[in-house]
């Protein structure tokens, strides 16, 4: 019997992989997932991961229940409808769209008699925030009598369009203003959407690309990389608000609460302390700023803490550049204690019944509370705030006890918010009466139902 050579068994072994491979790529859905930022490349594929949405009616459903009242009516009439309130502006369109990633024009030719023609948004939470705005591109939304271009791409899931714009580089509004409202508005997706991010921000998408993941089982499409023409089934501009780290259950279709939104974040980062009673070691994290609003006598801080029976973990800047890792020693903490300031928001990673200590610097009473304080109980947490007294305060030095700075807040902050900052958030440190901190510090062991070594 005459031997075949061997490069013809090569070629036919590798014609025949090929088939294999060409077969398996036409019948298995595969998606694209976000990827670090420093690997970012906008990968155009329209195909599934799992069941995507089969229906127009099932992606009706999803639609409308972002909608309220009239809104309601206008969407099943019209296929398009707008939300509107102080601080939220969110369009839904349940019928096909075009998007122009290269201009973000959206297409709905659909709604030839809407009452409400051509609109201009700007995707963002906080609408009532004008500073914030003027860092968000706008969003032209098309209707009526228009030819949209040809589809370059076509999905069959639908598109949620947001920014990453305002005040993103900021740990509480991008939580504020962006993750919670993106949780509120895709949530009951299960994943079957894709992003389009305007003023889009690698550091953002690389920083929270776990949480951007467990929300769409898509890589988001970054407008600026690839100006292409997309066709959707359906599409929504904008996002959901409801208050300050706030998830209001009568306001969010299915019910979801700030607990949801943490269980959420524990699992896209797979911590697993789910509840305080499953720590032993009562841990206390001290967030260590290193610019405005300080603690100058830290290191007395720090002893009296352990002199209380806490184990201290000091969370400087470098620490919390890493959510991944920083996510993990959070998990693990009995106590959070820090002054008034963005690092606060780290407080969503802490297991339920760990205790926020917030330290008030003079001035910053309201926004200490309604930032920290409030949402703090609906995230599950004990909250203690301990307010310091003008002698602890650098600004005492600086202006004299009779300056209305010290002696009268308001008055600085009737001036304009831009005045107020720049003294009380920007110049301020702290000088920690400890021996009056570690009253309040018993207060959170007690919390804790512990108690305070004798001394």
């Amino acid at each position: 019997m005459e031997k075949v050579p061997r490069s013809l068994v090569f070629r036919a072994a590798t014609t025949l992989i090929c088939l294999l491979l060409l077969s398996l790529f036409s019948t298995v859905d595969f998606g694209c997932y976000v990827v670090r930022s420093d690997q970012w490349k906008v990968r155009l594929s329209t195909r599934r991961v799992g069941q995507g949405i089969e229906d127009q009616e099932h992606l009706n459903f999803l639609f409308k229940r972002l909608l309220r009242g009239e809104d309601q009516t206008q969407i099943e009439t019209s296929g398009f409808a707008c939300h509107s309130d102080l601080q939220t502006q969110v369009c839904v369109a349940n019928k096909p769209v075009r998007i122009d990633t290269s201009t973000m024009k959206v297409y709905a030719p659909f709604s030839q008699e809407s009452p409400q023609a051509n609109r201009v948004i700007r995707p963002y939470a906080r609408q009532d925030d004008k500073t914030a705005l003027s860092f968000v591109s706008p969003v032209q939304i098309l209707q009526g009598n228009i030819t949209p271009p040809a589809c370059q791409y076509t999905h069959n899931v639908p598109a949620v369009v947001f920014s990453t714009g305002g005040f993103a580089g900021n740990l509480f509004h991008e939580f504020n203003e962006i993750l919670i409202p993106l949780f509120i508005t895709s949530r009951h997706f299960q994943s079957r959407l894709r992003f389009i991010v305007t003023d889009f921000s690698p550091a953002f998408v690389g920083k929270f690309e776990k949480v951007l993941a467990h929300l769409s089982s898509y890589e988001v499409i970054n407008p600026t990389a690839n100006g292409s023409l997309h066709c959707f089934p359906g599409a929504v501009v904008g996002l959901h608000y409801h208050d300050n780290l706030a998830v209001k259950t009568t306001h969010i279709p299915g019910g979801y609460s700030m607990l949801d939104f943490k269980q959420f974040l524990k699992e896209s980062y797979s911590v697993k302390i789910q509840h305080l009673s499953k720590t032993e070691k009562t841990v206390l994290i001290l967030v260590s700023r290193q610019n405005s609003r300080m603690f100058l006598n830290e290191d007395d801080m720090v002893t009296m803490m352990k002199g209380l029976g806490f184990r201290v973990v000091i969370a400087r800047p470098d620490m919390l550049s890493n959510l991944d890792k920083f996510a993990q020693v959070l998990n693990s903490c009995s106590v959070m204690v820090g002054a008034h300031g963005a690092g606060l928001a780290n407080a969503l990673f802490l297991p339920q019944g760990a205790v926020l200590v917030q330290v008030v610097p003079l001035g910053l009473d309201w926004p200490s509370t309604n930032y920290f304080g409030v949402p703090a109980t609906e995230m599950g947490l004990n909250y203690v705030e301990y307010k310091i007294e003008p002698e602890e305060s650098s600004l005492l030095s600086l202006y004299g006890g009779d300056h209305p700075v010290i002696n009268n807040p308001a008055s600085i902050f009737a001036k304009g918010y831009a005045v107020a900052r720049s003294v009380y958030l920007d110049r301020q440190h702290m000088y920690v009466n400890v021996v009056r901190f570690r009253k309040t510090l018993i207060k959170a062991l007690g919390l804790l139902g512990r108690s305070a070594p004798s001394v």
